[in-house]
């Protein structure tokens, strides 16, 4: 899906680019001057659509306040639509939430698999989406069944980890869908971006609804 990999890749290269951005100038500063601010990072939302407008998306989360975004000229939906754990094969590109474990593991608190080609987010960084949650984002190798369930060996630039997926976690394929989808009442995700400039505010390009109304598991 051409659309599908361009909005992916459109959005982290422009936060790569807003990174760079800052780092160039903070280069180009007088030597006395304070280093500059790191630019805030993207921020995953995942809540119940309240408004939709031309250009604009309203979802009040579990807690907290409603968050507004932007929406890009070009933004896309995405479904995610759940598969048997046995579909993760050898060379899958996949993002899951995990909790660190003391041998060092990951336990998945969900899987979501990448359309064929798309690679995004590649790493393994903090998430949100349970206290001490961490997202890790790479290439499956070896898959083996464990005792305590599916056993994935995860690859990315900076390393690996072996991810263990217990029973019954929710295991989703990213598919391609429509703007209709997107309305009031219905559960989302997305990764919102910080907007350059005074104005502020924040901007997406994607937005992920789980099939027939369930919400995302990301």
């Amino acid at each position: 899906m051409p659309k599908l990999a361009a909005t992916f890749v459109d959005a982290e290269d422009s936060m790569r680019l807003f990174l760079m951005l800052a780092a160039a100038l903070a280069v180009a500063a007088p030597a006395v001057a304070q280093p500059a601010p790191q630019p805030p990072a993207p921020l995953p939302v995942r809540g119940v659509v309240t408004k939709l407008e031309a250009t604009r998306l309203t979802v009040k989360p579990k807690s907290g306040k409603p968050v507004t975004v932007d929406l890009t000229p070009d933004w896309t939906v995405q479904v995610t639509k759940p598969i048997a754990v046995t579909e993760i094969k050898e060379g899958s590109f996949i993002g899951t939430s995990e909790i660190p474990q003391a041998d060092g593991s990951g336990k998945s608190l969900e899987v979501h698999v990448f359309p064929p080609g798309v690679k995004v987010g590649e790493g393994h960084y903090a998430w949100n989406l349970r206290k001490g949650s961490m997202m890790t984002n790479g290439t499956v190798g070896k898959v083996t069944a464990g005792a305590k369930g599916r056993e994935l060996q995860v690859s990315y630039s900076t390393g690996q980890r072996k991810i263990v997926v217990p029973p019954k976690v929710p295991v989703v394929q990213i598919t391609g869908g429509t703007r209709p989808l997107v309305k009031a009442g219905v559960p989302v995700f997305f990764v919102a971006f910080p907007k350059p400039g005074a104005a502020g505010g924040l901007i997406t390009g994607a937005v992920a609804v789980g099939e027939n109304g369930a919400a995302p598991p990301m």
